[in-house]
């Protein structure tokens, strides 16, 4: 495990000089013997030890994987701390093909970098890794989240994250119509995957119509067979957005769905969805307002996930996290409520929630 000391300029300059800066500690990880290479980046313990997923993926460029670190860290600081959690924000990304490179000797090397930390990084599943991923990393680093419930964890994440946007769902629903109910909404659902797929479920429940896109054809399939009634599916996200009629857009697939190109053509009242950074850039949220769209900020309704994992820490309890995770909706509603107040989008109001609560933190010590 090296530090960043001798790391190409365009990576220093990410870390101490763009405005992706400002993390406590990055590590970059590598282990020859497993082709293991990783990028830790721990954004802030403030509120406690750093707490996020490993995202493996085969990223271009090092100096690529290490930004994708910075930026998810960052948002992992402001998502614990709006979902009222005792945990800084970090993350981990690991470079490579899982399906190609992913074995369970670079795991165990990668659980051995996480232990080095000793418990500064709390990780847990992301794009590309998964429950039992987390067993096998947990076999050689005890702050290990998102494990089986065999081995002790509380297994898959997705359930609870669904949740929680469903609630975001629900006090949007409140906001720009007086009524939290989804019954008769017409929803899109970009992506019915880990969580879509379950967000489908609570939608469908309530009443809602919706409508599905995702790249994968058997996981479309799969839904529209599912719910062979009140279910209907588009070519891709281009098309989705164009439903007419369209009440609220769900985003649950990568980030980047709401940029300068999609925003002039969605046709939905609201925008609520599980993917992190939707944001293109700072700016799209303003282009949303202008066009009357509400945005709820991701990192707030997806934190059901994050909810269950930081629990898995204290004795894993279901009730206990859906509870906190329903707080979700009290949590959106006085988003929208500051951003009126203070004159802002809604990502700004909950950025200065945040960040309130992360000084508050620092001040106490």
């Amino acid at each position: 495990m090296t530090e960043v000391t001798g790391a190409p300029a365009d990576v220093l300059h990410a870390l101490f000089q763009s405005d992706q800066g400002g993390h406590e500690q990055v590590v970059l990880c590598q282990d020859r013997a497993t082709g293991l290479k990783a990028v830790i980046a721990l954004h802030s313990t403030a509120l406690g030890p750093a707490l996020g997923g490993t995202r493996f993926y085969p990223y271009a460029t090092e100096a690529e994987a290490v930004a994708d670190a910075l930026n998810l860290a960052r948002g992992m600081s402001y998502k614990n701390a709006m979902a009222g959690l005792d945990h800084g924000g970090g993350k981990a990304v690991i470079i490579g093909d899982p399906e190609r490179d992913k074995t369970e000797e670079l795991l165990l090397a990668y659980g051995r970098m996480v232990a080095s930390l000793g418990g500064r990084y709390v990780t847990a599943c992301d794009v590309g890794t998964y429950v039992a991923d987390m067993d096998v990393v947990a076999r050689e680093c005890r702050w290990t989240t998102g494990r089986s419930p065999e081995n002790g964890g509380a297994g898959d994440s997705s359930v609870l994250t669904a949740f929680g946007v469903y609630q975001g769902m629900r006090a949007s629903a409140q906001h720009v119509w007086g009524d939290p109910s989804l019954r008769g909404r017409k929803v899109g659902v970009a992506g019915v995957g880990k969580v879509g797929h379950h967000l489908v479920k609570h939608l469908r429940d309530e009443g809602a119509e919706v409508v599905v896109t995702d790249v994968r054809a058997d996981a479309v399939q799969r839904i529209v067979e599912q719910y062979p009634q009140g279910v209907t599916a588009v070519a891709d996200t281009e098309a989705l957005i164009r439903v007419e009629g369209l009440d609220i857009f769900a985003p649950c697939a990568l980030g980047g769905a709401l940029n300068d190109e999609s925003v002039p053509v969605l046709t939905a009242k609201v925008v609520c969805g599980a993917a992190n950074n939707q944001l293109a850039h700072p700016g799209v949220e303003k282009d949303l307002a202008d066009r009357g769209i509400l945005y709820a900020p991701d990192y707030v309704v997806n934190a059901g996930g994050v909810i269950q994992v930081a629990d898995e820490l204290h004795g894993f309890d279901f009730d206990r996290c859906k509870a906190k995770a329903a707080k979700i909706f009290d949590t959106t509603l006085a988003i929208f409520a500051r951003a009126k107040e203070d004159g802002i989008p809604p990502a700004a109001a909950a950025d200065r929630i945040a960040e309130q609560r992360m000084a508050e933190a620092r001040a106490a010590r």
